[in-house]
């Protein structure tokens, strides 16, 4: 069994593509047409970890709601501080700013994308 990929469902491609490719570095693999709805896969360099951003044609009239179950995407990276930068220079704020989850652990931090997806950054060193 191997993992294939995450789905989201997003309200405004062109901002989700630019978060995901501009913003965390994911590169864009393919774009599949379907009949409702057109799917943009992207990926980090490795093309381990893929997610598909669904645009579906016709938005529901009273949008989409992330429910209660799930939690978060994760990123890692080596330097959230140099991170923080590149999302402050795209005017993106944290809604959890980097701590350090416990002495000599890792630091974190949260975000969102534009659809309110919560994103966790991870520094490991």
């Amino acid at each position: 069994m191997k993992f294939a990929h995450t789905m989201l469902r997003v309200k405004n491609i062109d901002k989700s593509l630019n978060f995901y490719t501009q913003i965390m570095g994911l590169k864009m693999l393919r774009q599949m047409e379907l009949k409702n709805a057109t799917l943009y896969f992207v990926s980090d360099e490795r093309e381990c970890c893929t997610i598909e951003l669904t645009y579906n044609h016709e938005l529901p009239k009273d949008g989409y709601n992330h429910g209660s179950y799930f939690g978060h995407l994760a990123f890692e990276t080596d330097d959230i501080d140099k991170f923080t930068e590149k999302i402050k220079s795209f005017g993106i704020d944290y809604t959890r700013p980097p701590f350090f989850v416990k002495e000599g652990g890792p630091k974190i931090a949260f975000l969102e994308d534009p659809d309110g997806f919560s994103i966790e950054i991870i520094e490991k060193k």
